[in-house]
């Protein structure tokens, strides 16, 4: 293997665990201040530690990791007021979201926000936690594809990156998962309306509900 063919398999391998990582982060499976143990990453993903401390370094650059004891790193943490300001921020950036997606609605935008649905749909019945989280972050992103923004989308998955551990813990029970995946409903209908402002309205009514219910478990 030559030396630039090495690099790009290394570079390739640090790209599959960040993004691993991020939607582990992003779903709550790791939780807030939670250490990353290298040995065990490379375990998990079968490779040495270089590719483990590149990916590392990298959401540590983006703040969704921080510099913990021993050189090693932890998922960030926020208190309740940092959480707060970042929901504040996050509710912007989301209903801006759901008011462009109803200004550029697809078919295709619109079968991807109706799949997602359908995956927590399913998840919720089954009581499954985890698929629903997954499935949570995919109809949330599905909905900022929408925008056909790439920039705008990049914000927007930034902030739910962050808050992703904190909304998580709201998901306690079936019962939960299934209240969650209905609220869904409502916020589908004014973003397939195409009336931009009922849209931006919806996220907001949708944002302040997971906000309330998440500063509460802080």
């Amino acid at each position: 293997m030559t030396m630039t063919t090495e690099k790009t398999t290394r570079g390739n391998s640090a790209q599959r665990i960040e993004a691993a990582l991020i939607e582990d982060i992003a779903a709550g499976v790791l939780q807030p201040g939670e250490r990353l143990d290298e040995v065990k990453l490379t375990e998990r993903f079968g490779v040495s530690r270089t590719p483990i401390r590149e990916a590392l370094t990298r959401l540590t650059a983006q703040a969704i990791l921080v510099p913990g004891e021993k050189r090693g790193v932890r998922v960030a943490q926020y208190s309740r007021t940092e959480l707060a300001q970042i929901f504040e921020a996050m509710h912007e950036i989301e209903s801006t979201c759901a008011r462009i997606a109803a200004q550029r609605l697809t078919l295709l935008s619109r079968a991807e926000i109706e799949k997602a649905q359908a995956a927590c749909i399913d998840a919720a019945k089954r009581g499954d936690r985890l698929g629903y989280l997954r499935a949570n972050e995919a109809f949330h992103q599905a909905i900022y594809r929408a925008t056909g923004n790439p920039y705008i989308e990049e914000i927007a998955s930034d902030f739910r990156r962050r808050t992703g551990p904190f909304r998580a813990k709201k998901f306690a029970s079936r019962a939960d998962l299934i209240a969650s995946a209905e609220s869904h409903k409502d916020l589908m209908s004014c973003i397939f309306s195409e009336d931009s402002q009922a849209a931006s309205d919806g996220m907001r009514a949708h944002m302040t509900a997971s906000f309330l219910k998440t500063i509460d478990l802080i």
